[in-house]
């Protein structure tokens, strides 16, 4: 097989990167196209998987659209110079547009509902539009599974977490500590929802600062909140972080689902309004693995419940969790199986 990814967000890295890993080791022929944007790039290093940079995020929305033009023409070059059987993207217009072109199948990982236009632009041209089974819309070409993409690297078959590579950064593992993520909003799937108030944002890591050290994870400029602490560890030990954490706090849709998929307790501020996210409506009903609010006092609530009981609330997650493990799938297999399939056709 000739498989091209197009690797263009953090995100990204830890979905296809086992599915990589595993093709090399076939001895198949894989090409990594990436983007310089946040920690992308190190974190393809950090794995091992060789890739070409083709642009960098612009800074401004005129920067941006010159950014996804030249981006456009780099990666059809590429698939020409390559000649791949399958080209494999996350909602990537440049990459479906470039497979379109050249003839090429196109499979495309999708999760979230409110898209937009850049969904409207890219995947009624792919050929393969992988969603969750839950997932609220329909495309063309679509095949559902049970799972998540963040299943992809964070199920049992594909990650196993190291309590020793914190302590090698600092981290007291047995000792109470939080996690908070707070995004910077200008995403594209972020538009509608709002960051987490200064003031609630206060006020949780006051009463997460009770358990122990909270470490932050901010985006943008505003810096971290005070009373935290930066995250001890580089990028690609995040997930451990988060296994071991007595809870997850933050506005950011990934980091909430990977929290509650590795049995954490999460609890997610969310202004998208019900429904909005498939996942998370199974992830909350059917699991109990993510809580969310868009009412600051509301989640104020959440935090300090978790405060007062960490050993009961981590004991509801590890059920939840082994409730979910039993009806989903290694995404990453389920991935293998799907492009072999599609470099055939």
């Amino acid at each position: 097989m000739r498989a091209l990814f197009d690797v263009t967000h953090p995100a990204h890295v830890h979905l296809f990167k086992h599915a990589i890993a595993e093709l090399d080791r076939g001895g198949h022929d894989v090409r990594v196209l990436s983007r310089e944007k946040e920690v992308t790039t190190d974190l393809l290093d950090a794995a091992g998987i060789e890739h070409r940079s083709l642009s960098r995020k612009g800074e401004s929305p005129l920067a941006l659209a010159r950014e996804w033009l030249g981006r456009e023409l780099r990666v059809l070059r590429e698939v020409r110079r390559f000649d791949p059987d399958v080209v494999v993207s996350r909602l990537n217009p440049a990459a479906v547009h470039a497979a379109r072109l050249t003839d090429t199948p196109s499979v495309v990982f999708h999760d979230t509902e409110p898209a937009g236009w850049l969904a409207s632009s890219t995947l009624p041209l792919a050929d393969v539009v992988c969603t969750p089974a839950g997932f609220d819309e329909r495309w063309g070409g679509q095949r559902r599974y049970q799972g998540y993409q963040e299943l992809a690297y964070l199920h049992p078959s594909r990650f196993d977490p190291s309590p020793e590579a914190l302590r090698e950064n600092g981290v007291a593992v047995d000792e109470p500590y939080s996690v908070v993520r707070l995004v910077a909003g200008d995403a594209h799937h972020d538009y509608g929802n709002d960051a987490l108030p200064g003031e609630v944002r206060s006020r949780v890591v006051d009463t997460l600062g009770d358990l122990g050290p909270v470490y932050a994870s901010v985006e943008g400029d505003g810096g971290a909140p005070p009373g935290t602490e930066p995250l001890p560890v580089p990028p690609e030990r995040l997930h451990d972080l988060l296994r071991f954490a007595d809870c997850y706090v933050g506005d950011s849709n990934t980091t909430a689902a990977e929290a509650g998929l590795l049995g954490t307790p999460a609890l997610r501020y969310d202004t998208f309004g019900a429904g909005a996210l498939q996942n998370f409506v199974e992830l909350e009903s059917e699991y109990g693995l993510v809580q969310s609010t868009e009412d600051g006092d509301r989640l104020l609530e959440l935090v300090n419940g978790v405060a007062r009981q960490p050993a009961a609330a981590a004991a509801r997650w590890r059920e939840g969790r082994n409730r979910l493990l039993a009806d989903k799938v290694d995404v990453t297999g389920y991935m293998l199986d799907l492009l072999e399939l599609e470099a055939e056709r």
